[in-house]
């Protein structure tokens, strides 16, 4: 697969924007607020504009047009091109067909955990079980809005997985907490938890038990 000309996937909520009708920045901006599609991208509006000369810059987006109101500036009023939306459609094939790989700062804080005693790591997890609650509540919130205006579950689908990404790593952390409390986490001792030693090589354990069974 080649490597996209703009891969931000704020230019995936632009192009998806002016596939429904041709907008300006400002218009985006508040589309995007109003769908709450800022629980699953990161939008500013320097980085809309930079996005936006991005697209125009690769031919995927034109100005179609300018707009005053009042005593407001002038607006652009961009529209999407052929190959603009062709790339929306790829773009959306390639994100749904295959998993990424994503570089998560919670799996970062679990790979270096034997830095830290086990107290700190319970008192740790707690808080963090309790900002997962906050946000399992909201985003809930948000879906039961969504039903009670009869919305379509289309137009909510990221919500439910983010309810369930959300779901499964508390109930991890839930278990992980319990095995720090019964000590059944780990067999090593407080001087052997330091990430300093040697990683085990696991791969090359696997290796290993595959050539005993031989």
């Amino acid at each position: 697969m080649s490597k996209r000309k703009v891969s931000n996937l704020l230019a995936l909520a632009v192009l998806s924007l002016l596939n429904e009708r041709p907008m300006h920045p400002y218009e985006m901006l508040g589309v995007m607020r109003q769908r709450e599609l800022t629980n699953v991208i990161k939008v500013n509006q320097s980085s809309l504009y930079s996005v936006i000369e991005a697209l125009q810059r690769e031919g995927l987006t034109v100005p179609a047009e300018t707009q005053r109101e009042g005593r407001y500036p002038e607006r652009t009023i961009y529209a999407i091109t052929e190959a603009g939306g062709a790339e929306l459609i790829d773009w959306l094939r390639s994100l749904i067909r295959q998993p990424t790989v994503e570089y998560t700062a919670f799996a970062t804080g679990l790979a270096f955990l034997g830095n830290l005693p086990p107290e700190e790591v319970l008192t740790l997890l707690e808080e963090h079980i309790r900002h997962l609650r906050e946000e399992i509540s909201s985003t809930q919130a948000t879906l039961q809005r969504g039903a009670q205006l009869d919305v379509d579950r289309l137009f909510l689908i990221e919500d439910q997985y983010t309810v369930t990404l959300l779901q499964a790593r508390y109930d991890f952390i839930q278990q992980l907490i319990r095995e720090i409390n019964d000590g059944t986490l780990t067999q090593m001792g407080k001087e052997q938890r330091i990430w300093k030693i040697t990683r085990p090589d696991l791969a090359s354990l696997g290796s290993e038990s595959e050539n005993e069974g031989r």
